[in-house]
């Protein structure tokens, strides 16, 4: 079976943007195939990179707080393309955005597989602990995303 990974990413500290590793924490605690891997991956961009090296993931579902312009507490489902022919990919382990984690992963002699982002709009990035209302009320709405995702095997 190919392997899939579902990676929570985002800084807990910037209040919102902590609501991949709130989604992650959720799902960690669930039983999945052996073929799924639920990992919470913070701000460390670095390392989700070479997990995708030496992976060997068909399908990554990265959880992010993504700002579209939607209502806070919206939920989407994007399915990106990573143009990593551009500028170098830098080693900040701290700052690397979906783009760069992607760009280090072809530098590295890697390949991405199927992605998709499960999304979700963010009322305050502001420092703080803690997610707002609408975007703590979508915690749940996320993680049944991540599990038709992986139920239906269309990530897989």
């Amino acid at each position: 079976m190919p392997r899939t990974l579902v990676a929570g990413v985002g800084n807990i500290f910037l209040g919102d943007d902590g609501f991949g590793v709130e989604v992650a924490q959720q799902l960690s605690r669930e039983e999945f195939p052996c073929e799924v891997h639920v990992r919470d991956f913070g701000i460390r961009g670095l390392h989700l990179a070479f997990e995708l090296l030496g992976g060997d993931y068909a399908t990554t579902i990265l959880v992010d707080a993504t700002a579209r312009g939607g209502a806070p507490g919206t939920i989407y489902l994007i399915e990106p393309e990573f143009d990593a022919s551009g500028a170098p990919a830098t080693a900040d382990a701290h700052t690397m955005d979906p783009q760069t984690v992607f760009a280090t992963l072809k530098a590295l002699g890697g390949t991405p597989g199927q992605v998709w982002i499960v999304g979700c709009e963010p009322e305050s990035l502001d420092e703080g602990i803690g997610l707002s209302g609408p975007v703590a009320a979508a915690v749940n709405e996320a993680a049944q995303l991540v599990r038709h995702l992986v139920a239906r095997g269309s990530v897989g």
